[in-house]
């Protein structure tokens, strides 16, 4: 990253004097997707620059910590403690002048992950040692192969969580209870949140322990759902929304060519897929509700006690919402490894795409000159159509 941590980022004039607009709820959902995550951080400044600061973060794995960097920090801060947190986590790996030769940048690459595997991240986790298999069986330590105590440490020095309580953001985060099954959000409107629950959304088996909270051990949400989504159309809405969704995984891609293409296609058709199907379900919904509400309103006094009325009359129906789809596009030189490689060189270029995605998306004429209405489901996919050679040089 280019920015100095100790100091915050200056952040452009509008991002420092956009209001927010009382007719709207701004809602920033963020996809798990381990170093992919650094995509998040520039989506965001972008946002803030260009659009306006989130009423609401909602995240899963390493969406939750994003998540909650933004909400447990002041505005003027926020961009900073991202920058600080990725490169923190990057700091192992620089090697800029071998990233620098095209032809190395596989071998860079696979170097970073097999040294994250080996020796851990910085500020985020470290090995066992003695490994999970010499651990007592039955301990935490048993079952998983890294310690998340740096993570911990990083949480309670870069986060305020007396600020995410304070209400001022809405943070909410999605884990997997381990014994149930079932799957389960900390929402700081419902609950007070503490670095358990950010922990207990990014702990992804084998590798992290599942973190206790209540007698109950949750693992990475990313298990049952890698996105939030669907909670967040889930909640009630009294004001229109514009939920900026943003993915670490394509569900589109080319047919591998190799094994390890395979590997790779595979991890991203597993961790988008669920994105694909919850969106297009959760916005067929809001259509079906909303339908149903402009029926009943059409039909005559007479028909409205109809029991087939009635039971229409309470599928929700909530404010018109615009859903912005921003998804991380592989490069051509990455590999199945991509989630857990942690180079500064790759980082920074993660947290580039992230921040020259969300700039075209806002200035696209798509997007500028919509007409926002009082109903309806929009979605807008506006980097999709970017050549992949223009994408890289963005």
């Amino acid at each position: 990253m280019t920015s100095n941590p100790s100091n915050p980022h200056p952040l452009s004039r509008s991002a420092q004097t956009r209001p927010r607009t009382t007719d709207e709820d701004c809602i920033l959902v963020l996809q798990g997707g381990g170093a992919l995550g650094a995509y998040q951080g520039g989506v965001f400044e972008a946002l803030c620059e260009s659009y306006r600061e989130p009423d609401w973060v909602a995240g899963i794995s390493i969406g939750a910590i994003n998540a909650a960097l933004i909400a447990g920090n002041p505005i003027h801060t926020r961009i900073a403690r991202l920058r600080e947190f990725w490169e923190l986590v990057s700091s192992a790996l620089p090697l800029h002048g071998i990233a620098n030769r095209v032809n190395a940048r596989e071998t860079l690459n696979e170097a970073s992950a097999t040294q994250g595997m080996l020796f851990g991240v910085p500020g985020f986790f470290a090995p066992r040692f003695p490994p999970a298999p010499f651990q007592p069986r039955g301990t935490l330590e048993a079952i998983s192969y890294y310690d998340t105590a740096p993570l911990l440490q990083t949480l309670e020095r870069l986060v305020d969580f007396d600020l995410i309580n304070s209400g001022s953001v809405r943070l909410s985060v999605g884990a997997v209870n381990v014994r149930s099954g079932n799957f389960e959000y900390f929402d700081s409107d419902k609950q007070r949140i503490d670095a358990r629950h950010i922990m207990a959304s990014g702990a992804l088996p084998p590798g992290f322990a599942p973190i206790e909270i209540d007698g109950e051990h949750y693992w990475d949400g990313g298990l049952v759902s890698n996105t939030p989504l669907q909670y967040v159309l889930d909640q009630p809405a009294k004001r229109r929304r514009v939920v900026f969704q943003v993915d670490l995984f394509a569900a589109t891609g080319e047919l591998p060519t190799t094994l390890a293409e395979v590997t790779e296609r595979e991890k991203d058709i597993r961790f988008s897929s669920r994105t694909r199907l919850n969106t297009t379900n959760e916005l067929d919904l809001q259509v079906i509700a909303q339908a149903a509400q402009r029926l009943i309103a059409k039909l005559p006094p007479e028909l409205r006690n109809d029991p087939d009325a009635r039971a229409l009359s309470r599928v929700r129906s909530e404010s018109a919402v615009e859903v912005v789809h921003l998804i991380y596009r592989s490069k051509h030189y990455e590999s199945q490894s991509k989630d857990y490689e942690f180079s500064r060189v790759s980082v920074q270029e993660h947290w580039d795409a992230g921040r020259a995605d969300m700039a075209h998306t806002l200035h696209d004429p798509r997007w500028v000159d919509r007409q926002p209405g009082a109903n309806g489901v929009h979605v807008f996919d506006l980097t999709s159509d970017i050549p992949t050679s223009i994408r890289e040089t963005l």
